[in-house]
């Protein structure tokens, strides 16, 4: 019968190839522009607004659902493969005793829908995945959160876009307002941009019913507005222009976002009033698209453009064009510069000494 030595003298060949792998991984993530860390319970906790829960219960659970760990989130990677963080002999004891079928007691998990972080036994996890099991006995605490998320939503960092979702909800309130609404965006950072919109969207229309003798939006009414008012007429242009079929796997929220910011480069850089959703969304359909052939050739055409002058944007008349100068000389401002307008304000500087 193979003594302890035995095993650990495995245990240790068994470490040192674990720990090659997670240098591999490493850069293999790194270089495709993933992350490479264990998800943080806290951070996803916070960002989601989890409570936890006092049910706690014995089962077993898949080893390719614990993805995050409390605390100790950069010793293993994604794949709970050992990095230098790791205690090498604490594993390689722990790798002993299970392949001599010692008693192990069985980890700590929280649970966020349907995947798990480590409270303890990080080390436990590395090496019943090391040793090929799929499964390993745990003592599960649920956490309460507004959304659930799966192990597809680790693996595409989609959890960070949910997070944000929830917030969004939470303080917009925009499912109950306007129950039709469906705001999906595909990349991190929409959310708080959709937010950001909305707040100075509020701050003009109260400055207009100031300057009109009317008591200022509330909340709710702020939303409804940006929503009737802004959202919806720059989605209903890109529909028109059916500009979605120019970014696959897009969504309108997604072109709202990025039109809006083509929208500010175009006022900044021309010094105009903001476009109009149609002058927005077919200056924007001249020079952007996700399809390779397309993207190139209006890249070349934008470039030429400007080498020849770029008196003004692609895609505006000379009239529109005309206008839009009118209209800004005359006060109307952009997004930004509502911004600015608003943090001066907010946050006045102090007087100069006299």
């Amino acid at each position: 019968m193979p003594t302890r030595q035995y095993h650990e003298a495995l245990a240790r060949e068994r470490f040192n190839r674990e720990t090659r792998r997670a240098l591999v991984r490493d850069l293999l993530r790194r270089l495709a522009g993933k992350d490479t860390d264990l998800l943080r319970y806290e951070e996803v906790a916070r960002r989601l607004r989890a409570v936890r829960e006092s049910r706690r219960r014995l089962e077993s659970v898949p080893l390719e659902k614990i993805v995050g760990s409390v605390g100790r989130y950069r010793d293993f990677t994604r794949e709970f493969l050992p990095r230098e963080g790791a205690d090498r002999e604490r594993w390689v004891r722990l790798d002993a005793a299970l392949n001599t079928l010692e008693h192990m007691p069985p980890v700590e998990l929280y649970q966020i829908g349907d995947i798990y972080f480590v409270k303890d036994g990080n080390h436990r996890v590395s090496v019943a995945r090391a040793n090929g099991l799929d499964t390993i006995e745990a003592y599960v605490t649920e956490i309460d959160a507004p959304v659930e998320l799966t192990l597809d939503d680790v693996e595409r960092d989609r959890w960070i876009i949910k997070a944000e979702q929830a917030e969004f909800l939470r303080q917009t309130h925009l499912d109950r307002i306007r129950p039709d609404a469906a705001i999906q965006v595909t990349e991190p950072g929409g959310y708080p941009t959709l937010l950001h919109h909305i707040q100075v969207h509020g701050y003009l229309r109260n400055q207009e019913r100031a300057r009109q003798g009317l008591p200022p939006l509330s909340q709710e009414e702020i939303v409804a507005s940006w929503y009737d008012h802004v959202y919806c007429p720059l989605v209903e242009a890109i529909r028109r222009y059916r500009l979605l079929e120019q970014f696959p796997g897009r969504t309108e929220a997604d072109l709202y976002l990025w039109i809006a910011r083509h929208r500010e480069a175009l006022a900044a850089r021309y010094g105009l009033a903001p476009l109009s959703p149609d002058a927005a969304v077919s200056t924007f359909a001249q020079v952007h698209s996700e399809r390779p052939l397309a993207r190139t050739w209006k890249g070349a055409r934008l470039t030429l453009h400007r080498a020849l002058g770029d008196r003004k944007p692609l895609g505006l008349s000379d009239e529109e064009f005309q206008e839009l100068r009118l209209r800004h000389d005359a006060g109307e401002i952009t997004l930004l510069e509502a911004q600015s307008r608003q943090a001066a304000e907010e946050n006045p500087e102090d007087d100069p000494p006299g």
